[in-house]
């Protein structure tokens, strides 16, 4: 009997373990709270039918398996986009439960997705930026003639936040000195001739900075009935438009 409880014991804790490292990579990658709270349940009923019971926020995470006394939690320190990351984690799962692979093999391979730093060379994100800044501006509404200064104003602007959060870390005033060149820039730029409307430059280069992923999923959660979650990622999304909002506004305000 003390054997066959050690056992039950140990795949319970290897099934929390995978649980929650599934969840961690997610809830890190931006994903909404109620697929990651989907995953672990479909990995726990496929690992012998047990029913995981999880609380899931934006900086931390709860689980464990009902009528049991054990509880694990994970802490979730930093938040990026990396939707490729939740798609893998997704395919990782659905091998899973179909059988591809047994729980050893899927904590493995979960371990070595998280030390994977997937992301995009920092020069493609910035010509990334200038190309939505342009291409926004052109969609609402402004010239061509201003399509080069936004490119470069947008590029400019994007490379600034970027630095912003490596040296600050903290992404809303990494967003705000952003918006505000891209303010003084745009302005600028319209009035000594290399622009003509100001306001298209402008609206085109902060694009790049609105969070509407936050938006979306905070939508997406409260429509699912994860209130907590979906209200706090609101305050997040508002708060990054906020930040934008003042800069821009300041500029306005400095430069009448």
């Amino acid at each position: 009997m003390t054997g066959g409880s050690s056992l039950a014991e140990q795949m319970t804790e290897k099934l929390l373990e995978t649980c929650l490292l599934a969840g961690k990579i997610m809830m890190e990658s931006n994903a909404e709270m109620y697929r990651v709270e989907d995953t672990m349940s479909r990995i726990a009923l496929a690992s012998g039918n047990y029913r995981l019971v999880s609380y899931v926020t934006q900086t931390g995470l709860f689980v464990g398996i009902d009528q049991s006394s054990t509880i694990r939690m994970e802490q979730i320190t930093n938040r990026s986009i990396n939707l490729e990351k939740v798609v893998k984690v997704n395919n990782l799962s659905r091998e899973y439960v179909s059988g591809a692979m047994d729980l050893d093999a899927l904590l493995r391979k979960l371990k070595e997705l998280d030390k994977e730093r997937i992301f995009f060379p920092i020069w493609l994100q910035i010509i990334s930026a200038a190309v939505i800044s342009g291409a926004i501006m052109i969609l609402f509404g402004g010239t061509f003639t201003d399509l080069p200064i936004t490119l470069a104003i947008g590029g400019i602007g994007y490379s600034i936040y970027l630095s912003g959060l490596r040296f600050f870390r903290i992404r809303f005033l990494a967003e705000f000195l952003s918006s505000l060149f891209i303010g003084f820039a745009g302005i600028l730029c319209a009035r000594i001739g290399l622009g003509i409307s100001e306001d298209m430059i402008i609206i085109g280069c902060v694009m790049p900075l609105v969070p509407g992923v936050q938006i979306t999923n905070a939508i997406r959660d409260l429509l699912a009935g994860h209130y907590l979650s979906g209200v706090s990622r609101g305050t997040e999304a508002l708060m990054t438009a906020s930040m934008i909002g003042f800069a821009i506004a300041f500029v306005f305000q400095f430069l009448g």
